[in-house]
């Protein structure tokens, strides 16, 4: 986690463990441009798998995608928290969403380690920025604004939530939330082209 803070303002960028486990039961399950926002497919590529006869008896694919789009808005809504809780091997808290539950009861070792290795690069990633001053962008974004505005910014916070995304961008969640792809930084011209309209609103 990186946080970047002036007297009034906090950007805080970290990446979810609980975001990335949703992820790869999306892509494994192939609910395609489900969930609010639409995010692109994570990288390395998650293989799909059919899954009708899990949930067949349970609503099917249909089902499980409103159940997960109502997760995944959870996540989104509770973040940095992790709600609802997610307990193998029942996941319980999944009791009223029975194909999802199925489904985490089906994956949940196998996306726990693939987003453990996430983690791990994104660490990597992080030790990185750090070295280089990388991290430093965000200052350098709000100093920016400040000085064309000539005045005091506002009072605000925003979340950067950096996920393992293919499509190198970045996706504006009113009011005060950011996801977007983990490499985006490292191209600092199109990561700007993303944050800065954003930041522009809050200072």
């Amino acid at each position: 986690m990186h946080q970047a803070s002036g007297s009034r303002w906090q950007i805080t960028t970290d990446t979810s463990g609980p975001m990335m486990i949703a992820l790869y039961v999306r892509d494994t399950v192939g609910l395609n441009g489900a969930g609010h926002p639409a995010l692109s497919h994570a990288v390395p590529k998650i293989r799909p798998a059919d899954h009708t006869h899990l949930t067949a008896d349970v609503g099917g694919l249909s089902a499980l995608k409103t159940e997960w789009e109502a997760w995944w808005e959870q996540l989104v809504k509770a973040h940095p928290q992790t709600s609802p809780e997610l307990s193998p091997p029942e996941f319980g808290a999944f009791g009223n969403s029975p194909a999802l539950q199925r489904v985490l009861q089906a994956h949940f070792g196998a996306a726990l380690t693939w987003a453990r290795e996430r983690r791990s690069e994104y660490a990597r990633l992080e030790a990185e920025r750090l070295a280089s001053g990388t991290d430093q962008l965000l200052e350098e974004l709000v100093d920016d604004r400040l000085m064309e505005v000539g005045r005091d910014s506002r009072d605000f916070t925003l979340t950067i939530i950096e996920l393992p995304l293919n499509e190198q961008r970045a996706w504006y969640l009113e009011p005060d939330k950011i996801i977007m792809s983990h490499q985006l930084m490292g191209q600092p011209e199109l990561f700007r082209s993303y944050v800065q309209p954003v930041v522009e609103i809050l200072v």
